[in-house]
């Protein structure tokens, strides 16, 4: 029963899709388990450039079939605009392809609304949330008064109850945010429109994919954020409003443990972060421009979602370690290596420092990373371009090093290195 289940070991944005392109060229199904139209996985194939904020990016590929799973939350307006790019692209999107779990929730605009109240009335204290209505729309999950995907496939309970959700929340707006009620009767035909288009595709994901890997069929299980963003193991309050954690795959997904063959955790070869929050490594000089690049490729720092330009850093090992531990990370895929090419000299976090003591993890997990000092390590950069590269002899001595630290601090292997945005910029290693 092989599930390989794709995370991301940071703050997100570690190249999660194209990893998922590469390992959907071998697999059967690709499931998304968590997250919403927050995410964004950006796949490029020749001169075509994929991104996709909630269909699985390894759609991209004929054979392959795509799940989105119970543990993810759906804003339909999103879900139709991607199934309409991916049809004008030449990709087959329909329901024989794609399904969608009954228990996955629905974003709605007034979860949108209410994101966008609560996060101006934060003020100087806001997260940094996308403004997708990810957060709110998770609230009511938890609160037992969410609107399920089911109800799509029924006009007569789904009408009175996007009645009563609209109302609610057009009396918290008000009374709570002072903020402008939403107009009733509209939302609620055009979300009887979204219906009569997705409903032929929600089905029960979860029977779906137990079937499929009891006859052998290989799962792979994408993730959106990363680690560092999990309600409960991130950078807490910084974080995302699920669990994009190894764990998170088997009940986003409602599978059970028995099935997982490999955890890959995907690791950018430096640091990024979107939003607020601590960020030990942090960097703002020269070194923080050539990482990020200007933005005039896709493939440059800026989200994908939100087209804000990341925070840049160097790679802390402090907090690889702990995502491989809180995952149970088999192997890592190493992406952007190539961007590092042109440094004089790259630096790795290798401890934190405290109170005259040092630590290889942090104590209490990342919640109070202020009080840290990162301790580097220097080692020599490359100037060589290592875009061609495709074997591991091809690149250039200090970069092989490079990656030989990482593999001896945090005691995983190494074994997928990306050197470009194509798809076949790639070098495996057994």
């Amino acid at each position: 029963m092989p599930l390989d289940i794709i995370i991301g070991t940071q703050w997100g944005d570690e190249g999660k899709g194209r990893v998922v392109d590469l390992l959907a060229a071998q697999a059967d199904a690709v499931a998304r388990y968590s997250g919403g139209d927050n995410a964004g996985h950006t796949v490029t194939v020749g001169e075509k450039i994929f991104k996709l904020h909630l269909i699985p990016s390894g759609i991209v590929h004929p054979h392959t079939l795509a799940y989105i799973g119970n543990g993810v939350v759906v804003n339909p307006a999103t879900l139709l605009s991607e199934i309409e790019q991916l049809q004008q692209a030449g990709v087959a999107v329909h329901p024989e392809r794609l399904s969608i779990s009954y228990a996955a929730h629905l974003i709605t605009a007034g979860h949108l609304a209410l994101d966008r109240a609560q996060e101006a009335a934060r003020g100087a204290a806001k997260i940094g949330t996308t403004l997708r209505g990810i957060g709110p729309t998770y609230t009511d999950k938890v609160a037992r008064r969410g609107l399920r995907m089911e109800l799509m496939r029924d006009e007569k309970r789904f009408t009175p109850a996007l009645r009563e959700h609209f109302e609610t929340v057009n009396q918290t707006l008000q009374k709570l945010y002072q903020a402008e009620p939403l107009e009733v009767n509209p939302l609620i035909d055009q979300y009887l429109g979204y219906a009569q288009s997705i409903k032929p595709f929600i089905n029960d994901v979860s029977a779906q994919l137990s079937e499929a890997l009891a006859k052998g069929k290989r799962v792979l299980a994408e993730g959106a954020q990363g680690t560092l963003l999990d309600l409960d193991h991130g950078t807490y309050p910084f974080v995302t409003s699920s669990y994009p954690t190894a764990p998170g795959a088997l009940l986003g997904l409602g599978l059970g443990a028995a099935c997982v063959d490999r955890v890959i955790g995907v690791t950018k070869a430096f640091q990024t972060r979107v939003g607020a929050g601590p960020f030990p490594t942090e960097v703002f000089d020269q070194t923080a421009e050539h990482l990020r690049g200007s933005g005039a490729n896709p493939w440059d720092e800026f989200g994908t979602t939100t087209g804000r330009p990341r925070r840049i850093g160097w790679l802390d090992l402090v907090l690889l370690r702990y995502a491989i531990r809180v995952n149970g990370v088999s192997e890592i895929a190493l992406t952007k290596l190539d961007i590092l090419s042109g440094l004089q000299e790259v630096k790795l976090c290798i401890a934190y420092q405290a109170n005259d003591q040092s630590y290889p993890i942090p104590p209490f997990g990342p919640t109070q990373l202020e009080s840290y000092t990162p301790v580097y390590k220097t080692l020599p950069g490359w100037n060589e371009p290592i875009r061609s590269c495709r074997r591991w002899e091809d690149l250039p001595l200090n970069a092989r090093q490079y990656i030989r630290e990482i593999e001896t601090a945090v005691q995983v292997p190494v074994r997928r290195i990306s050197v470009g945005p194509e798809r076949g910029d790639v070098i495996e290693l057994s």
